[in-house]
């Protein structure tokens, strides 16, 4: 009778669970090395004086398949964004803003009208719009990656789009998606992403992101996850922890980033480059609305909203409590403001500077907004240029790596390829 093979997963992100839950399924119980306090990567959220907040803008593509198959969506109480999103234009002359909404007339249908109407879009760019849904509709996953490899930029161009929607809309958006401006990024990712935005609703779980990888954690036995361990070398099946420990399992599955793996197999490869964010979080007595002419903008709740003017310390905002309120104490709502490509960070300062920038978009009261905490992220994502090769997940008989940075920067290749580490285990 064979005997279960014994496994030991380096890193407890969302890669490493998603392959011990699967492994477990099968009645392989692995054993999780993490050298933080906590499970989920880059996926975790921290609570400051009551508020919930993300380590980072992140939000869950509830559309993903690999989400879809692994996650108790109903579990997580997930709170949806709209589909769309509120875009800032400065008013020629005046010291007030303007304001256009961009909403998916697939998920929202009475909102056709004012799609159409939207001055941040030609009429020909909408039509397009509908023409890339049915494009990239009639693709699967695999076939998307698969095609000829351009960044997002060219994409856009070839495909149509003018140069305005792609600097009012496309940039902002998928800028903030992608966290970085020039939208280098591979245009097969892009049309990946697109995908899952129309196809289903953007959401955070009412306890924050870290909830998606504490319900994976919590269908593990808790003796398999070993917290604030560090490896120090993986050799010849052997796993030599920093505390003098040396474990010799049948398999060693690698789920950290690419400088990680080098650094425990004592590699020399090209280094990895990311993209990198800053997210800035306040606090505030009233939830706060845009303004245009003196009024409230309607219908701008659970809305991203985006500026098309990169130059600035705001580029993407979303009042977090609109969507889930549960992120903030009773009575008071949450903001967070992101912004792409800073190298150097003074938080204080970034903090008054994004004040000063938002009073002419929800007026004066911003400036009794109260700063909660600034995450400086530098390795935030990996990028992910056109041509960019899938690495192996089999490195050899008994050694495997899972991970975003063997296949595209995602939540969903996270869980894809941890899956099938574990698939992989089982038939050896």
């Amino acid at each position: 009778m064979q005997s279960t093979p014994s496994v030991v997963i380096i890193g407890a992100g969302m890669a490493g669970l998603t392959c011990a839950v699967y492994l477990k399924q099968a009645g392989i119980q692995a054993t999780l090395l993490e050298a933080s306090d906590g499970v989920g990567g880059r996926v975790r959220t921290d609570l400051v004086d009551g508020f919930r907040l993300d380590r980072g803008f992140q939000i869950l593509l509830t559309a993903y398949p690999e989400t879809r198959r692994l996650l108790n969506y109903d579990a997580l109480r997930l709170q949806s964004f709209r589909s769309g999103a509120l875009i800032h234009q400065p008013a020629a002359g005046r010291p007030e803003s303007d304001w256009t909404a961009f909403i998916n007339p697939l998920q929202e249908p009475t909102s056709l009208f004012r799609t159409l109407a939207s001055t941040a879009a030609t009429f020909s760019d909408k039509l397009r719009v509908v023409e890339l849904i049915r494009y990239v509709d009639g693709l699967s996953t695999e076939e998307l990656f698969q095609q000829r490899p351009v960044d997002t930029a060219t994409f856009l161009e070839d495909f149509g789009f003018s140069d305005r929607f792609i600097d009012q809309f496309f940039r902002p958006f998928f800028g903030g998606v992608f966290l970085e401006d020039e939208l280098r990024t591979s245009g097969n990712f892009f049309q990946f992403c697109f995908k899952n935005f129309y196809s289903g609703p953007a959401a955070v779980p009412a306890a924050g992101m870290e909830a998606i990888p504490r319900q994976l954690a919590e269908r593990l036995d808790s003796r398999q996850i070993r917290l604030s361990t560090s490896v120090r070398q993986v050799r010849d099946g052997e796993v030599m922890l920093k505390n003098g420990e040396t474990l010799r399992p049948d398999f060693i599955v690698l789920a950290v980033d690419a400088s990680a793996v080098d650094a425990l197999l004592h590699q020399n490869r090209p280094t990895r480059r990311f993209n990198n964010t800053t997210c800035t979080y306040f606090a505030a007595d009233t939830p706060p609305r845009p303004q245009s002419g003196g009024r409230a903008v309607s219908k701008s709740d659970k809305l991203l909203i985006l500026n098309p003017n990169r130059q600035s310390a705001v580029h993407n905002l979303a009042v977090m409590t609109d969507v889930a309120p549960s992120y903030a104490p009773d009575g008071q709502s949450l903001i967070s403001v992101s912004t792409q490509e800073l190298e150097v960070v003074n938080p204080p300062a970034l903090a008054e500077r994004i004040r000063k920038e938002l009073a002419g978009w929800f007026g004066e009261g911003v400036q009794r907004w109260r700063w909660l905490k600034t995450y400086h992220l530098p390795e935030a994502l990996p990028a992910f240029d056109p041509g960019s090769p899938f690495a192996p997940l089999k490195l050899s008989q008994t050694l495997f790596q899972c991970g975003d940075q063997t296949a595209y920067p995602s939540l969903n290749a996270a869980m894809q390829t941890g899956r099938l580490v574990a698939e992989m285990i089982q038939k050896s």
